[in-house]
């Protein structure tokens, strides 16, 4: 945390980041990202009627807490977001998903899954630091990799998405606005993005790559444009895009679905409109009524 303010002077000066009303190492960071939450998870609540429970897989004190039938006995919509660094080394157990892949038979039940950015993959030190004078952030440095519990959990569940990079987007010229999304509204057939023109701006944001060849596996219903002002090896490639919102419909062994988006977005720590809060009203909306059978968007449309 004195890492944050000294990054972010002035913004956390006020006596509520002081040392005497805040944690200042890192259990403080996770404090900011729980207050960030709290929007969200009052949104929700008011729409579904149900408070939104937040749990630690590990705590601050060491205390772990498996995903189990305590958590999801009687949970609809469970969001595993990874922001363990990969040198925890922390994996999900076989238990855990076994305990997912059973909550994902029962029907009306979605997981969003959150692996967040994964930068400084490469042995190659100079493409290391095109990725940080790409994403620009002082306080990630050129190696940052997270979420391997998130991607041994993927790994176990059958997920063929991986989190790559951390990308910066794009903004409208002139301004400090994140650039619209590139939204496939012929495949969102839950209705995940009605409304829905923006997510939050957040300097470095993971690329969802599909990585089957499967075209009906996984659908990519969001792509977001990138600041193009650096250069990235994933822009050098020929990319302007990448991967932000997914989405894997029920199958005949799941009838739940499955989400990959990243935890910034369910924050306000890295801003927030109206066109935000309208995808958290559709997430819960949708589940609300997601009993209902779906199409495959692509079945739906060779039918038609």
């Amino acid at each position: 945390m004195t890492e944050v303010r000294r990054v972010g002077w002035p913004e956390y000066e006020s006596i509520e980041y002081s040392e005497k009303m805040f944690l200042q190492g890192i259990a403080g960071t996770l404090e900011l990202f729980h207050l960030s939450l709290l929007k969200f998870q009052s949104l929700v609540g008011e729409v579904t009627g149900h408070p939104v429970a937040v749990y630690q897989r590990i705590d601050q004190a060491g205390q772990r807490l498996p995903l189990d039938e305590r958590i999801l006995s009687d949970t609809d919509t469970l969001m595993v977001f990874g922001l363990d660094h990969m040198v925890t080394e922390q994996e999900a157990s076989p238990d855990e998903v076994e305990a997912v892949r059973q909550f994902l038979t029962r029907e009306g039940t979605c997981l969003v899954l959150g692996p967040h950015h994964d930068v400084g993959l490469s042995l190659d030190l100079k493409v290391r630091d095109m990725e940080y004078a790409h994403h620009g952030d002082p306080l990630v440095p050129r190696q940052q990799r997270f979420g391997k519990y998130t991607r041994s959990l993927m790994k176990g569940l059958g997920t063929p998405v991986e989190n790559r990079y951390g990308l910066r987007p794009a903004v409208l010229e002139g301004t400090n606005q994140i650039a619209p999304l590139t939204i496939i509204k012929d495949l969102d057939k839950r209705g995940w993005l009605d409304g829905v023109t923006t997510f939050n701006f957040h300097p470095h944001l993971p690329h969802y790559a599909v990585t089957t060849d499967d075209p009906e596996s996984a659908y990519v219903l969001a792509r977001q444009p990138i600041d193009m002002s650096h250069p990235h090896p994933f822009t050098e490639a020929g990319n302007r895009e990448f991967n932000m919102f997914l989405w894997m419909p029920p199958t005949g062994e799941r009838p739940g679905d499955i989400l990959f988006a990243d935890s910034t977005i369910f924050t306000t720590l890295f801003g927030g409109d109206k066109s935000l809060e309208a995808f958290w009203m559709n997430l819960a909306k949708t589940q609300l009524h997601s009993k209902r059978r779906v199409e495959h968007p692509r079945s739906a449309t060779r039918a038609a």
